[in-house]
């Protein structure tokens, strides 16, 4: 996911966690069996979209703004395919109380950041503030695959 509009041959920027699968769960607030189930969900959203997204959660910002963290983060692991541009971020950073979907320039039409806004909004904080962070993450990773699954003549309805 080049997001930054950097040629290919410019060498991609470190990324503060590593990237080990499709669930990096550096804070520690998800579940073995959770991580499995997100997963798995992540897998279909691919096989049937193409698009590929990537759930993270951070123990710290280290002081970084969440909008450069997770562009950072994006770019480093290069999530989705380079040709498409649509990968997809979900990072949460509990200890910094914030969230951010972070969206390839492919994906944008279909998930603007008003729809981004709304589902932050709507799905996730509801949850936080309530203590389920986890709900949040599940709830926010839904309302994400139901937007990018629907068929394109609902999208735009939509």
């Amino acid at each position: 996911m080049l997001l930054s509009g950097c040629g290919a041959d410019v060498q991609a920027p470190k990324a503060a966690l590593e990237l080990t699968g499709r669930v990096v769960d550096e804070a520690h607030l998800i579940d073995p069996e959770l991580e499995r189930q997100l997963t798995a969900r992540l897998v279909r959203l691919q096989q049937e979209t193409g698009a590929q997204m990537v759930i993270a959660t951070t123990a710290s910002l280290g002081g970084e703004d969440i909008d450069a963290y997770s562009l950072t983060l994006a770019n480093a692991w290069r999530v989705g395919s380079k040709e498409r541009n649509d990968g997809l971020l979900l990072l949460v950073a509990p200890s910094e109380r914030k969230v951010r979907i972070e969206v390839g320039y492919g994906l944008e039409m279909v998930m603007t950041n008003a729809l981004c806004a709304d589902i932050i909004r709507r799905s996730i904080v509801p949850r936080f503030r309530n203590g389920d962070v986890r709900g949040g993450i599940v709830a926010g990773t839904d309302a994400i695959v139901a937007v990018m699954t629907k068929p394109q003549t609902q999208r735009k309805a939509a």
